[in-house]
């Protein structure tokens, strides 16, 4: 067995189930689980529609780069979304369809990493806990980026050493952030691309929340790069997904995009992985990706539910609505893990303890004291859910 598997930990719902093993919640009170990101509303009917319509298409093998009208719609939506010349995405070299961003986050890694070269890959701190296991059986080392409420709960790029930087190869971002919802500013990827030119590494942006937001759409790792004369996109790639943006986390349909260079060897090293996307959910994903008004429905739905959990829990408990996503990144009177298992045990809901995604780092563990808590449901459910929190919060 590869020994490199010695070195994961368990994924953070493993240690939830763990944590709330043997436990009996009030049987009167049915089960609200807040601990996934997973969207609750169903997809749009046309994206289900045009998926069956195309269920013929199981009989032929798919391409590893996809449909040409799939990177066509992919590059047009990239263009209109970040604001960038139509002809600025090249469909052919600059964008690849993927099976959902979770399988493209992790085997990025692997295709850009020599572990010879004794390589950091940094990454926020709290995380999506495949960038860490990237990494690790990448034959790279981790380095965390504490994002606290010091730093507005972003990654404290300027606490990074010299020397951190110029072992780096590889820096995941999230942006907007899981868990924190907050969005890192234009200004600071442009360093962020200076310092990937400088020091040599390649900027894989996290994106796949960036339709999920209020009032200001968030902006994109390529949008940053195009506005200081990158046009090639240079070191940058992003990641993005219609599981959040359409609902349709069951389609597994998402794509990569920006630098050429560095997606012609992503792609070379998928053609041996054969992770080809399936035709019908190929065609799906052209729909989806070609329509804007039921993403903005989904966004004001989830602006709704923060309307509603912010509006009761605020009178017990010190909360900020962040700017996009569907999470609070909750401060916890007590301890985040004792938090999630008497919550589930007197009021079962369930939240994901904060240390459960975070690592300790430079003395400190970011996570620690805080749950996310994902509001997927139906505003009925999410209010029930805050109810049942503020109740609890009330009884400590």
């Amino acid at each position: 067995m590869n020994p490199k598997l010695g070195l994961l930990q368990p994924y953070p719902f493993e240690k939830l189930a763990t944590l709330k093993a043997g436990l009996e919640p009030p049987a009167d009170r049915p089960a609200i689980v807040l601990s996934i990101g997973e969207p609750q509303d169903p997809p749009p009917h046309f994206i289900t529609e045009t998926l069956i319509s195309h269920l013929h298409g199981l009989a032929k093998y798919p391409q590893t780069k996809g449909l040409p009208a799939l990177r066509e719609a992919i590059a047009g939506w990239l263009a209109r979304r970040f604001q960038l010349p139509q002809a600025s995405i090249d469909p052919d070299s600059q964008v690849l369809p993927v099976n959902g961003t979770r399988e493209a986050l992790f085997s990025f890694a692997q295709a850009v990493i020599d572990p010879a070269d004794q390589p950091l890959v940094l990454m926020p701190n709290p995380f999506y806990q495949i960038y860490e296991g990237a990494a690790l059986l990448a034959g790279a080392e981790p380095y965390y980026l504490n994002a606290t409420a010091h730093s507005g709960f972003l990654p404290d790029f300027d606490a990074v050493p010299e020397r951190v930087w110029r072992s780096c190869r590889l820096l995941y971002l999230c942006t907007p952030s899981n868990p924190t919802g907050q969005v890192i500013a234009i200004e600071v990827l442009q360093r962020l691309i200076e310092l990937a030119h400088r020091y040599d590494f390649v900027i894989a942006s996290d994106e796949c929340y960036s339709e999920l937001y209020d009032q200001q759409a968030p902006p994109g790792l390529l949008q940053s790069a195009f506005a200081m004369g990158n046009e090639r996109f240079s070191r940058c790639v992003v990641f993005h997904s219609l599981s959040k943006r359409s609902s349709a986390p069951g389609l597994r349909s998402g794509f990569v995009a920006g630098d050429g260079e560095v997606l012609q060897r992503y792609y070379q090293y998928r053609t041996y992985h054969g992770c080809a996307m399936p035709p019908p959910a190929q065609y799906a994903s052209i729909a989806a990706w070609s329509d804007e008004a039921h993403v903005e429905r989904n966004r004001r739905h989830y602006r709704e539910r923060f309307d509603i959990a912010a509006g009761i829990l605020s009178a017990v408990l010190e909360l900020e609505i962040p700017p996009a996503a569907f999470y609070f990144w909750l401060k916890t009177p007590v301890d985040d893990q004792e938090f999630a298992r008497r919550l589930f045990a007197g009021q079962n809901v369930t939240v994901l303890p904060g240390s459960f995604l975070s690592r300790e780092s430079q003395g400190v563990n970011p996570g620690c004291g805080y749950v996310r808590i994902a509001w997927v449901h139906s505003q009925d459910i999410c209010r029930e859910a805050a109810l049942r929190i503020r109740e609890f919060v009330r009884s400590l």
